[in-house]
């Protein structure tokens, strides 16, 4: 069996299960979503692992005994709108081949796995994402339920008719005794393993996030009549402040900031701008790096308002720590793929909600040009043959637990 072209085309096929359009767009506990559902339902019996969904909407296929500790190894089925063929939902099939692979070389599984399909990780449907991980975690925040999609439907009324149970979700809250472990395989969604010309990589962590409001405040005045000498232009400040943000960060190894938005008043063709908003988003491996250069930030800020006679302001207004994966599981992933480099993962996953609960570890499997969200999307049967093999060696070699 060629186990990474069964991949290419299951997910191609699963590809199906999408809103018209350019691409796949599925969301979750839609009409998309449940014909998703019953084809992972097909992957997890020909895995040999028994099927059911729980409370929060997230399928899970397990194979041995329904009493001993279990290995636990997922992803998520849904996308972004537009979006490729691979994220998330290569990790579900990936994980079922593996464990496919493993029963027909007659290799026994050393203890209890579950693949875990989650419904929600891209929080594109709803306002809040990572349900299934967290429900697992016992980290979900009751009152998501109430949270409404654009045509005002709650996320609590499409769990429950996609069979879920609201009202059920705190009781799947797992025993972290009972659970030994996550692996989560991906794509990449970048360029490094494509430049290293590696197919596979094992992810170190995922990066703590920050978001930030950045303010500039000067003085408006009549484009035509004020002297360019001695304006205070909020938006020029804030180029300056763009420009010198995207330099500083490219002299710290590993750290990632982004000004993705910005606004000016009172934006009109022939009025000198006295304020401007933008975002500072700050990513990084290590949290103290991240806080590090959060501070840098704040003092490259004064000092161009200093010089261009504006205020300026910064407030953090959200921070998501970062998540080391377990050096244990990833040195048996290095075991398991040899040669694979190690690095980091700038985007979050549904591994870093379970690891609340478990150690946890990543796989990447490279993708072509570091596309992902977009329909040219593509990771080679290939790569994903040898992911598979990788993860197959992986969970043989765990430790036997009966």
């Amino acid at each position: 069996m060629d186990w990474g072209q069964e991949a290419q085309d299951r997910l191609t096929r699963i590809a199906e299960c999408s809103l018209a359009g350019p691409g796949v767009t599925r969301f979750p506990f839609t009409a998309e979503h449940r014909a998703a559902r019953a084809m992972i339902e097909g992957w997890m019996d020909r895995a040999g692992l028994a099927s059911r969904l729980d409370a929060a909407g997230t399928l899970i296929g397990r194979a041995g005994s329904p009493d001993a500790p279990a290995f636990l190894i997922g992803s998520h089925q849904d996308s972004v709108r537009g979006g490729g063929q691979y994220d998330g939902i290569m990790g579900v099939a990936l994980a079922c081949l593996a464990i496919e692979a493993l029963g027909a070389e007659g290799t026994p599984l050393p203890c209890a796995v579950e693949v875990l399909a989650f419904a929600d990780e891209e929080g594109v449907r709803f306002p809040t994402a990572l349900l299934g991980p967290r429900a697992l975690a016992g980290t979900v925040d009751p009152e998501v339920f109430a949270l409404e999609d654009r045509d005002g439907i709650t996320l609590g009324a499409a769990l429950e008719a996609f069979g879920g149970a609201p009202q059920d979700v705190p009781a799947l809250a797992r025993d972290p005794n009972r659970v030994l472990g996550y692996l989560e395989m991906h794509i990449e969604q970048g360029p490094a393993l494509e430049r290293a010309d590696q197919p596979l990589g094992i992810v170190t962590g995922i990066c703590g996030i920050e978001r930030n409001a950045v303010r500039f405040a000067g003085q408006t005045g009549h484009a035509g009549t004020v002297p360019m000498e001695g304006r205070r232009d909020a938006l020029v400040a804030a180029a300056d402040f763009i420009t010198t943000i995207h330099e500083a960060a490219r002299s710290h190894p590993g750290l990632r900031a982004t000004i993705g938005s910005i606004s000016v008043f009172p934006d009109v063709v022939n009025a000198i701008p006295s304020e401007a908003r933008l975002t500072l988003e700050i990513r990084h491996e290590d949290d103290r790096r991240r806080a590090d250069f959060h501070a840098e930030a704040r003092e490259i800020g004064a000092a161009i308002a200093k010089a261009r006679g504006t205020g300026f302001e910064i407030e953090q207004t959200y921070a998501q720590p970062a998540v080391p994966c377990d050096p244990g599981l990833v040195s048996a992933l290095e075991r398991a793929a040899p040669g694979a480099p190690r690095l980091p993962s700038g985007a979050t996953h549904d591994a870093s909600a379970m690891a609340d609960l478990c150690p946890v570890a990543m796989l990447f499997v490279r993708c072509r040009d570091g596309i992902s969200h977009r329909p040219e999307e593509f990771a080679s049967s290939a790569d994903m043959g040898a992911a598979i093999a990788a993860a197959s060696r992986f969970l043989a070699g765990l430790p036997v637990r009966r």
